[in-house]
């Protein structure tokens, strides 16, 4: 297994917020919070999820995504995910 290049992921989730939700690119950072800075709810969330599965091509357990908080976790949650694959 290669290792997991989490620019590549970052880069993935960043394509996925402007994609999804019209966001700036400027505004999405690895620190940017998804409910307070990027204005997301949960119901976007649920879409990010679906969307990450989709790209990834792995199942992402609810529970998993409800520590997410700021683009950097999740990036992190893919990145473990596609490590655990």
């Amino acid at each position: 297994m290669t290792e997991i290049n989490k620019q590549e992921v970052f880069t993935q989730v960043k394509d996925a917020l402007i994609e999804l939700f019209e966001l700036e690119a400027d505004d999405i950072t690895g620190e940017a919070h998804l409910y307070q800075d990027l204005d997301l709810d949960s119901i976007d969330a649920v879409d990010l999820v679906v969307h990450l599965q989709k790209v990834t091509g792995k199942k992402i357990k609810p529970e998993e995504f409800k520590a997410v908080r700021t683009v950097n976790d999740v990036v992190e949650s893919v990145a473990n995910l596609l490590k655990d694959a």
